[in-house]
């Protein structure tokens, strides 16, 4: 089992919080987030983003890795994924991934590329976390 960890932490509350989110890599490192990087134009990210990022790296690395196992040794993928988050009740919901692909194959033919795309889709990693069971342990302090 592999464990990677990322961490945020939100000083004040609602619209006038900041946050700052790091990553065990350090590719994070006290980034920027809040209400102005999520619904504004403000320099940071936002959840949304760092889960499109997540999802576009994990199903093209996993389309690379179904299309090696399928003889293929060369090519070309550049995926881009695009998070909704919708207006919910009260608050909003992460409603949809809309992975968009393009990708150079040579030797691939259609039907077999999108056979190959679509098990990649729904296999890769995070493609499962978006319906996987959550879980949950808090302290308060």
């Amino acid at each position: 089992m592999i464990t990677r960890t990322a961490s945020a932490r939100y000083e004040g509350l609602g619209k006038d919080g900041k946050g700052h989110i790091s990553s065990q890599s350090g590719v994070l490192e006290e980034t920027p987030y809040g209400f102005g990087t999520r619904f504004g134009d403000e320099k940071g990210t936002n959840p949304e983003e760092l889960i499109a990022a997540s999802h576009a790296a994990c199903f093209t690395m996993a389309l690379s890795f179904a299309l090696a196992g399928a003889g293929f040794s060369e090519g070309t993928l550049e995926t881009t994924a695009k998070v909704k988050l919708d207006k919910e009740g009260e608050g909003f919901k992460v409603s949809r991934s809309d992975l968009e692909l393009t990708a150079s194959i040579p030797g691939i033919d259609a039907e077999k590329f999108a056979e190959i795309a679509a098990g990649a889709k729904a296999n890769c990693p995070i493609s499962k976390l978006l319906n996987a069971e959550i879980t949950l342990t808090h302290t308060l302090s």
